[in-house]
């Protein structure tokens, strides 16, 4: 859903109830777009998070502690010495648009009281926090628009705050019925368009839930109103009971999930349109976007950290790929040198029976008791023919056996880079992108920058750690020094080791802790994982290899993570881990 105006409704009337009156204790900015507010107050600490990225812009209460850079960015300290230990006297949703006003009170260097102003602009691209004076002017803002960027609204400091334009929309609490009949209906758009572009904060999802509670169907042109007086009357009927919902605060959090448990939606207002779905009611709407957006803003953050890995493995890979394509149609081009050694042979044994100055000449080939022509050069004699064609079939064998040790160091290439690129997919944490780029840099894909000391192979991160319903221990590689490190120094050589058949993906190791006989469902839960973080996970069966760890061997001179092994069982399993419980560490 996106972030509307009804969402920061609850989120303002929930931040009304808990913070106002509490003191602003510890200031932090753990990215260059968020700040996370410590607040202190008589039932205990809160952790406000404000976040303007303009991927996934959010403002909620938090229980998550993040690591913050070890010099404060400007606007961190800016605000510590303004509003540490401000108190917070008022929370604002100026005409129910996505913004939030923080009104803040506190002392000057001179000890007198003074307010400043804390805004966020929840406006996806558009989203800043901003940092006033009481008479709203900017001190400064966690970004900086200048006129080079919007020639409507600069945001620097010295300049007065003034709020985006309202796009002639109303807030909720000003509709009635005169509005609705004068000015909405007779928009020539469709039912839903005609809800959210002409109410102040109301998002497309719910303005197709009126339409829905009113039996209506939101892509239906306004004309239908004009001609039907019952519809007309059923919708605005429909978007009153909603209205009333927002003015009484009655807000129902929760989030819907769909079959698989996969969230499809969160709302502070009942969606009924969701009938068909799971909906599970929070107690609040933080609690609410923690859970919903927690993983969906981890991902973002991370691609967007990611993203000059993926376009260097993406460049190497395609180059790569053409390279192995290129030794593949040269390899065959030396597919005739069998042929032209024939040739030769041929000419020698039987060279004594062509005429002068011959084109050609038929001879039995003795290695297949066949006819064979053999072509010929009519201005060389029989023996230069002969050499003619031993040069060619020497040329063709040398570059046969350069080309086969090169395809073959260029197949290890490939599937080392594709590793990398699953291993990409499976990136969750800033550790774990460290450990991609240590390896890229080991392997001179990418530069090493400033003085590089030997160290030890160190594995920072930690892999995804996993309980089966049997009780067993399950551990998953989230990269290849995680799969080298978990597979031959984690595991013990009696405990099961899975990989995707013949496919980039994890090693998943079973601890059996010295049993012989495992449960199929903990195989099977294992197979489930190997088969979810591998880069067959969206097809609807893998194939998993499974065996013992002892039967498994490093690749000779191979990248990590990169092993042999000839004993083994394979099944087919579905890239579902649905009910595989995982262990936080």
């Amino acid at each position: 859903m996106a972030f509307d105006g009804i969402t920061v409704s609850n989120i303002v009337y929930e931040l009304q109830n808990k913070i106002i009156g509490g003191r602003i204790y510890k200031i932090y900015q753990p990215e260059p777009d968020e700040l996370n507010l410590i607040i202190k107050t008589s039932e205990g600490n809160y952790r406000l998070l404000l976040s303007a990225n303009a991927t996934l812009p959010l403002l909620y209460l938090t229980t998550e502690n993040k690591n913050n850079p070890m010099t404060a960015p400007n606007l961190c300290m800016l605000l510590r010495k303004h509003i540490g230990n401000g108190r917070i006297v008022q929370i604002d949703q100026p005409g129910f648009e996505r913004i939030v006003v923080f009104h803040i009170e506190h002392f000057d260097e001179m000890g007198d009281l003074c307010r400043k102003k804390l805004i966020i602009e929840l406006m996806g691209k558009y989203s800043n926090i901003i940092f006033t004076d009481d008479q709203d002017m900017i001190l400064d803002s966690i970004k900086r628009i200048g006129s080079q960027i919007s020639s409507v609204r600069e945001v620097l400091p010295g300049r007065r705050y003034e709020f985006p334009p309202n796009q002639d929309k109303i807030s909720p609490f000003e509709v009635d019925k005169a509005y609705y009949e004068a000015v909405m209906i007779t928009k020539p758009t469709t039912l839903a368009k005609m809800i959210y572009g002409s109410i102040t904060g109301f998002s497309s999802l719910i303005a197709n839930e009126i339409c829905y509670r009113a039996g209506l169907d939101g892509s239906s042109s306004t004309e239908l109103l004009r001609n039907m007086s019952n519809d007309k009357e059923c919708l605005y009927e429909q978007l009153m009971i909603v209205i009333r919902i927002l003015q009484d605060h009655q807000y129902t959090p929760g989030i819907y999930y769909d079959d698989e448990e996969i969230p499809v939606e969160f709302a502070s207002i009942e969606l009924t349109m969701y009938s068909d779905a799971r909906w599970v009611r929070q107690e609040s709407v933080s609690e609410t976007l923690q859970e919903y957006y927690a993983g969906k803003n981890r991902i973002t953050r991370i691609r967007q950290k990611s993203s000059d890995l993926r376009k260097i493995v993406s460049t190497i890979l395609e180059r790569t790929v053409k390279k192995y394509d290129l030794q593949r149609s040269q390899m065959k081009d030396t597919e005739k040198r069998d042929t032209y050694r024939v040739y030769g042979e041929l000419i020698n044994a039987y060279g004594y029976g062509i005429e002068e100055g011959a084109k050609s000449f038929t001879a039995l080939n003795y290695y297949t008791d066949e006819e064979i022509t053999v072509p010929l050069d009519p201005t060389l004699t029989p023996a230069e023919n002969s050499k003619r064609y031993f040069a060619k079939y020497n040329k063709l064998k040398r570059t046969y056996e350069a080309l086969t040790e090169q395809i073959a160091q260029t197949e290890a290439e490939l599937l080392h880079l594709r590793s990398i690129q699953t291993s990409l997919e499976l990136t969750l944490e800033d550790s774990d992108l460290a450990d991609i780029r240590r390896e890229l840099t080991e392997y001179g894909y990418v530069k090493a920058h400033g003085p590089q000391k030997k160290k030890e192979r160190i594995v920072k991160s930690k892999p995804f750690h996993y309980i089966s319903s049997d009780g067993y221990h399950m551990y998953v590689g989230k990269n290849n020094y995680q799969n080298e490190e978990i597979t031959f120094k984690l595991a013990n050589s009696n405990d099961l080791w899975f990989h995707a058949k013949q496919a980039p993906g994890s090693h998943v190791i079973v601890k059996t802790e010295g049993r012989e006989e495992i449960p199929d469902r903990t195989y099977e839960e294992a197979a489930r994982l190997a088969a979810y973080y591998s880069s067959e996970r969206t097809g609807s069966k893998v194939d998993i290899d499974y065996t013992r760890r002892s039967n498994l061997k490093k690749t000779p001179g191979g990248a990590p993570g990169f092993v042999i092994y000839h004993t083994n069982y394979s099944m087919a399993i579905e890239p579902d881990i649905r009910g595989i419980r995982e262990i936080q560490e």
